[in-house]
């Protein structure tokens, strides 16, 4: 399988900030962003298996990092950053821009994975990457270690749900 640029997988979405948008601190709610981080990591996945169907599998993390205002435009761009067998990490960067003195700083972080499935549903391979910015080569080279974490995490997850019940709460 032929691999393909970092820079071939990346989405760029630019957004104003409205006002049904922000919570009661007037900031931006950390779910309609996280919305739009997925939104944004959709395509990037899409774009890197060429299939027309991409799935979440994890949200690892999203750090917020300074908080979103209705003076701000959101910009998010999202990437490949590593791969697996079938599935896709993919980095978002959000860069907030005051849009009357154009100051812009980052926002947020996020690191999602996203599973390329067939017509049946199920998972197939996809193309690995070449990072090729500094941005790109260092979240490549760090990504094998956040695999492993995810792998972990999977692991204990399901020992997590092993535990659980079903059973009405009020029974």
């Amino acid at each position: 399988m032929e691999l393909k640029r970092t820079k071939e997988t990346r989405i760029i979405q630019n957004d104003q900030v409205l006002i049904n948008d922000l919570n009661n601190y007037h900031t931006l709610f950390g779910g309609v962003l996280m919305r739009k981080l997925d939104a944004c990591a959709t395509l990037s996945a899409r774009r890197h298996a060429r299939v027309k169907e991409c799935v979440t599998a994890s949200t690892d993390s999203v750090n917020f990092i300074e908080p979103i205002t209705v003076d701000d435009s959101v910009c998010i761009e999202s990437f490949v950053a590593y791969t697996g067998r079938s599935s896709m990490e993919i980095f978002c960067k959000v860069t907030a821009e005051d849009m009357v003195t154009a100051k812009r700083r980052i926002a947020a972080t996020a690191f999602l994975t996203f599973v390329a499935l067939d017509v049946n549903k199920k998972p197939i391979e996809v193309p690995g990457i070449i990072p090729e910015t500094e941005e790109e080569q260092y979240l490549y080279e760090t990504g094998k270690e956040r695999a492993k974490i995810r792998k972990l995490k999977r692991e204990q997850h399901k020992e997590l749900i092993s535990k659980l019940t079903v059973a009405k709460p009020w029974d």
